[in-house]
C-alpha cells in the first residue's frame, strides 16, 4: 500500500515537471512509448517508466516485458542524473543495462538537462517581487550550505589529521620500549655502582 501512495507522489511529481519545463516534452519524445524497467537493487524493488506524449506513468512492478532495463542500487541510478556516467558505471560493473542503451540516455539526458524558471513558477502564488526574494533567499541557504559542507569536511580531515600525528606507530613505541629498558639498565648500573661507593666508606 506504502509502496503504491509513493509511487503515486513520484509520478505526480514528474509530471509537474513536464508542465514547469516546457521544453521536456520535446526532450522525452525520441523515448515515447518505450518501457524504461528501473530495477534499484538494495530496494529490491522494479518501476516501469513509460513518457506517452504528454504524460510520465510510473508503475511498480514485477513484469519482464521492457525495452530497456536498467539495474544498479540506489545510489548508482542517482548518479545517473549525469548521463555521461552512464557507459562508466556499466564498465565499472556497478549498472547492469539490456536492451536500448539509448532509451536508458533519452530519459537521462532528458531529465539532466530539465531547466525549471523556480521564480517565475513562484510568481504566480507570490508576485514578481516576493518570488524573486525566495528565490535568492533558497540561492544563498544552497550556497551557504555548500560552504557548511566545505568546512565541515575540512575539520574533519584536520581532526583526523592531528589524530594520526598524536598516535604512536608501533615502530615508535617499539623504539621507546627499547629505550626505556637500556635507561632503566643504566639506573641499575649506577644505583649498584653508588652502594659499592658507599659500601666503602
Amino acid at each position: 500500500m506504502l509502496t503504491n501512495f509513493i509511487v503515486a507522489l513520484v509520478e505526480r511529481i514528474l509530471n509537474t515537471s513536464l508542465k514547469l519545463d516546457s521544453t521536456l516534452i520535446d526532450k522525452l519524445e525520441p523515448v515515447s512509448h518505450k518501457r524504461l524497467l528501473i530495477d534499484i537493487r538494495d530496494w529490491q524493488q522494479q518501476f516501469l517508466l513509460v513518457f506517452t506524449e504528454q504524460h510520465l506513468h510510473l508503475y511498480s512492478t514485477n513484469e519482464k516485458q521492457f525495452d530497456c532495463m536498467i539495474s544498479g542500487d540506489i545510489d548508482t541510478l542517482i548518479a545517473l542524473k549525469n548521463p555521461a556516467m552512464l557507459t562508466q558505471l556499466i564498465r565499472q560493473d556497478k549498472l547492469d543495462l539490456q536492451g536500448d542503451l539509448n532509451i536508458a540516455q533519452g530519459f537521462s539526458n532528458a531529465f539532466s538537462a530539465m531547466d525549471i524558471d523556480w521564480p517565475e513558477h513562484f510568481s504566480r502564488y507570490l508576485g514578481d517581487a516576493p518570488a524573486q526574494q525566495l528565490w535568492q533567499i533558497m540561492q544563498n541557504a544552497k550556497r551557504q550550505g555548500l560552504v557548511t559542507d566545505k568546512k565541515v569536511a575540512a575539520t574533519l580531515t584536520q581532526l583526523c589529521q592531528d589524530e594520526l600525528k598524536v598516535t604512536i606507530h608501533p615502530l615508535e613505541l617499539d623504539q621507546f620500549k627499547q629505550q626505556t629498558r637500556q635507561l632503566k639498565g643504566q639506573v641499575a648500573q649506577l644505583e649498584q655502582r653508588i652502594n659499592q661507593l658507599l659500601q666503602l666508606h
